[in-house]
């Protein structure tokens, strides 16, 4: 039975539309600046922000006085990266678009960025294709990526313990793996380079962070709304003990590291 991409994609856009993500992407607004100075974003460039969410990416960058443009196919995210561009006077020209099908000329940017977003589009192929597509020859594709390894990694396969994945879809993760991505950029980038960090992460407990997370995260909500009533407990319980087991806090509070990779390549 082949993969029907175009639902498993239609479903994605649904949940990444539940919950509250703009709460859960506090957590990833560091990232941003680490990903525009690992490409070197000039003043004047022209920036593209692919699957930008509220749009961490696009503000760090045009703090730097670039020409930026965020892109997303969650119309409610690009609404709050809006408002945030308007609070601190920025001007983004924001789109809605698919990183797998990105309505922009080829070459059209000096570089092309996507932090904890492009990589959890279900056709990974067509995602590494559009990347380059639209960057200019010799203009710098960068990603942030979650890597095979670490606390994410972990719930994403707690995540599929209980609500597993179509078969034969690659995981999201892959695009923390070397291997794979050079498999994914093969003929299209030269210079490419991994540089792997962690990201330490807080809440009040263990207890607080299943809460949080069922309540505004996608992915777990929507896992959780899946299961019946003893599922759900079951499921609860596995992320508690998930973050239990990574906490690295001794006062009562969570504390956990995630793990990422820091892609960049000069498009061919």
């Amino acid at each position: 039975m082949s993969l029907d991409l175009a639902e498993i994609k239609t479903r994605q856009q649904v949940m990444w539309s539940s919950g509250n993500y703009a709460k859960v992407a506090w957590f990833t607004t560091p990232l941003a600046d680490l990903l525009c100075e690992a490409v070197e974003v000039r003043p004047g460039s022209n920036v593209l922000d692919v699957a930008s969410g509220t749009g961490h990416v696009a503000l760090a960058a045009a703090r730097r006085f670039a020409h930026v443009t965020s892109s997303d196919y969650v119309p409610s995210l690009l609404e709050v990266g809006r408002a945030r561009a308007v609070a601190e006077l920025l001007e983004i020209t924001f789109a809605e678009a698919d990183a797998e099908n990105l309505p922009f000329k080829d070459g059209s940017f000096d570089f092309v960025l996507s932090a904890i977003g492009a990589m959890f589009a279900p056709n990974q192929e067509k995602v590494a294709s559009e990347l380059t597509r639209v960057c200019r020859v010799g203009g710098r594709v960068g990603m942030i990526n979650w890597t095979l390894t670490g606390f994410l990694a972990d719930l994403f396969k707690t995540i599929a313990s209980h609500v597993p994945p179509p078969e034969g879809l690659k995981g999201p993760m892959l695009w923390g793996d070397e291997e794979r991505v050079r498999e994914l950029f093969d003929g299209k980038v030269s210079d490419l380079s991994f540089t792997y960090g962690s990201l330490p992460q807080h809440f009040i407990s263990p207890d607080h962070y299943v809460d949080f997370m069922l309540t505004n995260y996608g992915p777990t909500l929507k896992a959780f709304e899946s299961l019946n009533p003893e599922r759900r407990e079951l499921f609860a319980a596995d992320i508690a003990a998930l973050a239990t087991r990574h906490n690295r806090a001794t006062d009562g509070s969570l504390t956990y590291d995630s793990n990422y990779v820091i892609v960049v390549a000069t498009n061919r």
